[in-house]
């Protein structure tokens, strides 16, 4: 598995957004990785979290995000479980459930039918100890491009959860003190 060149065979080398994609990428595989060295005993698939830390998002070109360059036709949060049918037809159903996964903290289908979000109604929340240290990972950088490789405190993090609810807050304070002991 060449992580480099599916991320080039649906984002042209050299344009903004293929940057942006593999700068958040980079961002985030060098924290799941640090993550997974701090849980090592718990015997982490490295070489899996690098790729799917930098194929978690190969889905935002079907999204409309304008702010990061992104002008396909669904809702954002959206490309979660897109990046999830991308990587399934590409012969990665492993990596494909991280693109659907990593989300938030998760998304449950008891959610996704109570808020009316335009997701298919299913559970869509890390399971293995490899989807949570990429989610957790992937929830201190942000794909504003003036902001690529800032990382976030945990306050800013949990500010920004606490707009989704308490519960998500929560679960991230439980990944918090499971892989930043």
């Amino acid at each position: 598995m060449n992580p480099y060149r599916l991320l080039q065979k649906y984002y042209p080398p050299g344009t903004p957004l293929y940057r942006l994609l593999l700068v958040h990428g980079i961002m985030v595989a060098r924290k799941a990785l640090k993550v997974a060295e701090k849980v090592a005993e718990l015997k982490p698939d490295q070489r899996f979290i690098y790729e799917a830390a930098l194929l978690h998002d190969i889905g935002i070109f079907f999204t409309y995000a304008p702010s990061i360059g992104c002008y396909g036709d669904k809702p954002y949060l959206c490309h979660g479980y897109l990046g999830r049918e991308l990587l399934e037809k590409e012969g990665y159903p492993r990596h494909a459930l991280v693109c659907e996964r990593h989300v938030g903290v998760g998304i449950t289908r008891e959610e996704i039918l109570k808020r009316g979000l335009p997701l298919p109604p299913r559970d869509m929340v890390p399971v293995t100890l490899e989807e949570k240290i990429i989610a957790y990972a992937d929830k201190f950088f942000s794909k504003g491009p003036k902001h690529l490789t800032r990382e976030k405190e945990i306050e800013e993090i949990e500010e920004e959860l606490q707009q989704i609810g308490e519960d998500k807050v929560e679960i991230f304070r439980q990944w918090h003190r499971l892989f930043d002991p």
